[in-house]
């Protein structure tokens, strides 16, 4: 035992506070040669790249947000390679990544089918695919680069623009990094003054401003802020739960929105009561508030979810520009949470509402 002690390296543990102290100080040097500046906020994503002429669709652009979506499909394929690899070896336990993916999806698998009994195979995809993609993209912005690295252009109107500073250059390519940022309106008010000076200097000025002065589109932004993305896989989620309760019910599964059953007593039976003659009314409304309702899950899914990685985004932001230094990590722990808790949210309502929609009327009252 003894000898083992002595043979164990004491450095093996200390290394890496000396690896974190240089970071630090590493942080704080890169702050003072060169200040962070407060990026541009704004709710529609940035084009990247396009526009690409489609004979239906006319104009499509790529944009930073389905750029970071592409990357979190690759992700989300080469996950289920690596477990399908996995699974044909010889092992019957798996280890190291493949093993953490399959804990997760038992997991899941486990929750879907305590909660949705004979339907788990029909709900289980969805709610695994749901929990699975939406978790990469939430933590994508935990992922140095995202929203700071791009590409620099022409300033727009209404728009930040940024002086810019060369580092080196990659062949033709130059490395640059933000001085300062300027705001167009306050440059277009020094624009006569401007232009003054860099006539008398003999340099060009372009669209009223310098050359010197330029726009920034980050390449790859967090999906989740954008409501596109957010909107569409609530779509995804509400018209499965249709077509699920469908497959459940068949056509029984509408009388939840449209119910005719007290209408036809009241030619079929001669005699009835009162409340027996405003009862169809009241199914009228009740289908009416069923309706309501589901719609209303795809606001309720499309604005939880963007609403909650757009404020995280913004934070961090905000953060990054004031307290560049080490203070951001506590923050990027929250918004680890938050993108955690965010997709098993929505996962979670999804496997809710689909196992609600594979119940009859007729179940609910044999229950009460």
């Amino acid at each position: 035992m003894a000898n083992t002690e002595k043979s164990r390296p004491k450095w093996r543990w200390g290394i890496w506070r000396w690896v974190i102290i240089l970071i630090i100080i590493g942080n704080v040097l890169a702050v003072r040669a060169y200040s962070p500046i407060m990026p541009h906020v704004q709710v529609p994503a940035e084009n990247i790249a396009g526009p690409v002429q489609l004979p239906v669709l006319g104009e499509l652009y790529l944009t930073n947000t389905l750029f970071a979506l592409l990357i979190a499909d690759i992700l989300l394929i080469y996950m289920a390679l690596r477990v399908r690899l996995a699974t044909r070896g010889d092992e019957l336990v798996l280890r190291g990544f493949p093993s953490a993916i399959e804990a997760l999806i038992e997991g899941i698998y486990g929750l879907v089918e305590s909660t949705a009994g004979k339907w788990t195979k029909r709900i289980f995809p969805w709610m695994a695919t749901i929990i699975l993609l939406v978790l990469i993209v939430n933590w994508m912005e935990l992922i140095p680069g995202v929203d700071s690295i791009g590409t620099f252009h022409e300033p727009h109107h209404g728009l930040p623009a940024y002086e810019t500073e060369t580092l080196f250059t990659i062949g033709d390519f130059p490395v640059s990094t933000i001085t300062e940022e300027v705001h167009l309106d306050e440059a277009e008010a020094g624009h006569a003054e401007a232009d003054a000076g860099l006539e008398a200097e003999g340099e060009h000025l372009e669209g009223g401003y310098s050359e010197g002065l330029v726009g920034f589109t980050p390449w790859v932004r967090v999906t989740s802020t954008d409501l596109n993305f957010t909107v569409a896989l609530a779509l995804v989620s509400v018209v499965m739960t249709q077509v699920i309760g469908v497959q459940a019910l068949g056509p029984g599964y509408f009388k939840k929105f449209f119910a005719f059953e007290n209408f036809a007593k009241m030619w079929t039976q001669p005699k009835l009561g009162p409340f027996d003659v405003l009862m169809p009314f009241i199914d009228i409304f009740v289908g009416i508030l069923e309706t309501v309702a589901e719609m209303a899950k795809i606001i309720s899914f499309s604005f939880r979810l963007f609403g909650n990685i757009f404020a995280g985004a913004v934070l961090l932001f905000v953060i990054g520009s004031l307290v560049p230094v080490l203070v951001q990590s506590g923050f990027l722990l929250l918004e680890f949470m938050v993108g955690l808790i965010q997709a098993l949210v929505f996962g979670m309502l999804t496997m809710v509402f689909m196992t609600m929609a594979t119940q009859s009327h007729d179940d609910h009252d044999e229950g009460h």
